[in-house]
């Protein structure tokens, strides 16, 4: 009688996928108390390399928006713009073509009387029938969503998804216009400022928004900026905008933070964990 063979020792089934997950199982074996603990294990995997930057990026938008409020990133009601509905097309077309946004609010005999919500592309075919009137474009409203200022972000993205809206009206506590909302403001707090370097001009890096307001890359030469703002920032120890503001900061600030910076109210509107990219320079003096 032979002795059994001896068990043959089984391949090594674990794969990258395997390996992946394994990883970060161990990365969460100290079971997290709160959000910052997670964090901590979120930015220490992304670190040894088990997620990449941009997933940890992601991961933190989305835990911000859970404490975060719709005052926070409406467009406020004095920088809103607005159609009337007593106005015929051809005295908001060359605005529209201007702003080039989607939606507008259409309004009463105030901002407070917000009537229904316009869509651009609903202009097109009243064009090209020959039927742009006010009255048509009545027609063509939207319904309005309104939001109080105190709604939770992920609530408001929630809700967008199950109405199919993109757009809501910002109510205050006395039922007010606040201002608006969108669902692209919420999910820039995710994914960063969808406005970014594409909405710039080739090799463009400030942006005006209007004169109090410019979008800047955070690549932007002092000497460049300078020029531009007509100041005179020291060219020596930084070289691009984005240094100089990191080192008013004291760190690497986070996005949506804001620090007073000269004449100027500086908020992070795009980066991650390693740089900025982008900020949003309000000048002061318009702030009051």
């Amino acid at each position: 009688m032979t002795d059994p063979e001896p068990e043959q020792s089984k391949p090594n089934m674990d794969t990258p996928a395997k390996s992946w997950i394994s990883k970060l199982s161990a990365a969460f074996s100290a079971e997290p108390q709160d959000k910052s603990e997670l964090l901590e294990i979120l930015r220490a995997a992304e670190s040894r390399q088990i997620i990449d930057t941009e997933s940890l990026g992601l991961i933190e938008g989305a835990m911000q928006v859970t404490d975060m409020q719709v005052r926070e990133v409406m467009v406020p009601r004095a920088q809103m713009i607005v159609i009337k509905a007593s106005a015929s097309p051809e005295d908001y077309l060359a605005e529209i073509l201007d702003a080039a946004h989607s939606r507008y609010p259409v309004i009463g005999e105030s901002r407070d009387d917000v009537v229904g919500v316009l869509l651009a592309k609903d202009l097109l075919p009243l064009a090209l029938k020959g039927e742009l009137t006010r009255a048509q474009v009545i027609n063509q409203l939207r319904p309005v969503a309104f939001v109080p200022e105190s709604k939770r972000l992920n609530q408001l993205l929630k809700d967008f998804k199950t109405n199919r809206n993109h757009m809501a009206i910002v109510v205050d506590e006395y039922g007010g216009v606040a201002g608006l909302v969108t669902i692209e403001d919420v999910l820039e707090q995710i994914v960063g400022d969808i406005e970014d370097e594409h909405d710039f001009d080739e090799e463009g890096f400030i942006k005006r928004r209007d004169d109090s307001q410019f979008v800047v890359k955070a690549l932007t030469p002092i000497e460049d900026f300078n020029e531009y703002f007509g100041l005179e920032l020291d060219e020596d120890e930084y070289d691009t905008i984005g240094g100089l503001v990191v080192h008013r900061f004291g760190r690497l600030p986070k996005r949506g933070e804001s620090i007073a910076f000269g004449d100027f109210m500086v908020k992070i509107l795009n980066s991650d964990n390693r740089q900025i990219r982008l900020m949003q320079f309000t000048r002061q003096a318009e702030m009051s």
